[in-house]
């Protein structure tokens, strides 16, 4: 049986990524995604499932940091969950004075609070599963949580399905150590960290590499060296698949300009096929390729 670590308590939207994304698996829940990680790399977990990005409250900066530092670790499979909310209390609880959550949650729910609660206090927790033990345990009213964590505690709904962002997605990974990659599909997605060199246009240059190959950006971020002030790492994702000879080109000059690491190639949860224009598809390049090694072999003028 396979074994997934994911970023818990139970009860947590990665609790649900991680069923479909491992259906069946073993899953064990780490209080910290860096905790989830390194269970993978110690080798005590196949595969480890975390939140990468929010469509309301943008990227989650642990997970990309946790995924630049240490021995490396690459993306197999994403899954994008529909983001809606239960507010869970104990039985019988009469006066709601305090709403717990992770600030993310709280951000996605404010609107609703201030509308339906207000005179309740919102207080931050490490995780939206947490939030829910605190309010088992008494230290709080209320609790903005998944609608898992009814399975796991002796909570009631006071209300479920929420959120002030009708679209609400976030998006997880399911990553494990270097391996073999799942196989091109046409609808894949390949991310990579950068660290350039501190200069003028360094970041152009890199994405113009991209640019020049029709290479099609889904997510670009920055963050900051922890041990170097104002030197910054990127992470980029974007359309196609390692295995791509475009993808291969463009990866061949990423790489001659700065350090990359590779964090995978898998197919994109959305299924959407990536964008190709005229002269940037796999066979132009192999084409092109093709062409140079028969000038060098005197066979083609």
């Amino acid at each position: 049986m396979m074994r997934i670590a994911y970023f818990g308590p139970q009860g947590t939207f990665t609790e649900q990524a991680a069923r479909a994304l491992a259906p069946g698996a073993d899953l064990t829940p780490y209080e910290t995604i860096r905790l989830a990680l390194a269970a993978v790399r110690e080798g005590g977990a196949d595969a480890a499932c975390i939140p990468i990005e929010n469509s309301v409250e943008g990227v989650v900066p642990a997970t990309l940091d946790g995924l630049s530092d240490g021995p490396a670790l690459v993306a197999v499979a994403e899954a994008v969950l529909p983001i809606r909310f239960s507010v869970l209390t104990r039985p019988g609880q009469a006066e709601i004075r305090t709403v717990a959550s992770h600030p993310h949650a709280l951000a996605q729910v404010r609107e609703w609070l201030e509308a339906n609660l207000p005179d309740a206090t919102a207080v931050a927790s490490s995780s939206t599963a947490a939030a829910a033990v605190g309010v088992v345990e008494g230290t709080f009213d209320a609790a903005v949580s998944a609608p898992v964590a009814i399975e796991h505690y002796p909570l009631e709904e006071l209300v479920t399905g929420i959120a002030d962002v009708d679209d609400a997605q976030t998006r997880f990974l399911l990553v494990r150590r270097p391996g073999e990659l799942p196989a091109p599909t046409g609808a894949d997605r390949t991310s990579i960290v950068a660290a350039a060199e501190n200069r003028t246009g360094t970041l152009a240059q890199l994405l113009a590499e991209l640019a020049s190959r029709a290479i099609n950006l889904t997510r670009l971020d920055a963050r900051p060296v922890r041990d170097s002030f104002g030197e910054y790492r990127f992470f980029i994702d974007f359309e196609g698949h390692v295995a791509e000879p475009r993808i291969v080109d463009a990866l061949s000059a990423l790489r001659r300009r700065c350090q990359l690491r590779f964090l995978g190639s898998h197919p994109r949860a959305d299924g959407v096929p990536a964008t190709v224009e005229p002269g940037a598809g796999n066979q132009d390049f192999l084409d092109a390729q093709a062409w140079v090694d028969a000038v060098v072999k005197g066979e083609h003028a």
